[in-house]
């Protein structure tokens, strides 16, 4: 039976670089599925406010959903063996809030 999965796409632009330059460069597109609604955690990562600023708030839920289902579809992978004890006790502590 397939899980049944949220999809997404995400489109990122490169606006100016550190100098205030605008940068020739082309979007990066792409479409990814999640087993979360990350619109969803987004709103709760706002509520919980656990950052000063809204958009820190939702750039941390974003970046957290993104790399946690990364490491999920390859928790096998050497480069996460020793980052995922501290990875459940960090889910544990955002859960528990």
């Amino acid at each position: 039976m397939e899980k049944k999965s949220h999809q997404y796409k995400i489109q990122l632009e490169y606006l100016k670089n550190n100098k205030g330059e605008i940068l020739e460069q082309e979007p990066l597109t792409f479409e990814f599925q999640n087993h979360d609604d990350i619109f969803k955690i987004i709103e709760m990562s706002i509520q919980r406010n656990n950052f000063p600023t809204q958009q820190d708030n939702v750039e941390f839920a974003l970046g957290l959903k993104l790399f946690s289902e990364v490491m999920l579809r390859n928790k096998d992978n050497s480069l996460f063996e020793d980052f995922i004890p501290a990875f459940q006790q960090l889910m544990n502590k955002i859960k528990s809030k």
